[in-house]
């Protein structure tokens, strides 16, 4: 049995995935349907509306992310993990893997669910996807999603707790950066340089939605937003694997 494997087997064998998954789908396509229901007669619907849900489905994948691997701490079945294959990075990519992997399907379908939830509530013609950038918007959310459980996964391995763990990537994503912003002077450029800041450019910008940002506003362009967002999650992964390795289970 491969590590993938294993580490499937071990995800799906506790409840929290399952709740998280159904959690993040509801939420998202919930607020979308909820949205379009209450726009259709006084404004136009558009693609990104849409998606304007998908950071509440957002949170609960990276409450996911992170629970992977706090949980096995907190049980202490990282130990016998770690006892049966000694080469802990092999065995911390696999789980980063799988959290990616079905981070990114739970983004694909929340995004697509969502816009056929606007399309179903308002028969729009301006749902139709039509456009580059349209298509970006909604098939780019599992893209940042599965970079987003990873960058979770790797904070829940160097925190190892789970409310800790939870309680950073929550306060991070809603809160932290855009407190960033209000710092005088400086505070709106640090901000377009942040990972999440940059994950929302790469899903919003250049749409017509109210919250897009056009593009010629941007300090890099939305696919570049993409790029620097994994590069740091790439990085802090691989500050978490080098923390893993060297410390104790």
């Amino acid at each position: 049995m491969t590590l993938i494997s294993v580490e499937r087997m071990k995800l799906f064998s506790t409840r929290s995935p399952w709740w998280c998954i159904v959690t993040a789908l509801g939420l998202t396509i919930g607020f979308a349907a909820m949205f379009a229901s209450q726009v259709q007669d006084t404004a136009p619907m558009s693609v990104g509306m849409t998606q304007r849900g998908a950071q509440f489905g957002l949170i609960v994948v990276m409450v996911m992310a992170a629970l992977a691997v706090t949980t096995e701490y907190r049980f202490g079945t990282i130990r016998a993990t770690f006892q049966a294959m000694p080469n802990r990075v092999a065995v911390m990519l696999a789980k980063t893997s799988v959290v990616a992997v079905l981070a990114f399907l739970i983004g694909e379908l929340a995004a697509f669910g969502s816009w056929a939830a606007g399309w179903l509530l308002t028969s729009d013609q301006a749902l139709v996807l039509d456009t580059a950038a349209e298509w970006r918007q909604v098939a780019g959310v599992g893209l940042v999603f599965a970079g987003a459980a990873v960058f979770a996964l790797s904070v829940g391995a160097l925190v190892r707790q789970t409310a800790g763990a939870v309680t950073l990537v929550m306060i991070w994503v809603l809160l932290a950066e855009s407190l960033i912003q209000l710092l005088p002077t400086i505070g709106d450029d640090i901000y377009q340089w942040l990972p999440f800041a940059a994950a929302f450019r790469f899903m919003r910008g250049g749409g017509d939605s109210m919250m897009s940002q056009p593009v010629s506003e941007m300090p890099i362009g939305p696919w570049a937003s993409l790029v620097y967002f994994l590069a740091i999650t790439l990085v802090l992964l691989v500050v978490a694997l080098v923390t893993v390795r060297k410390r104790d289970a």
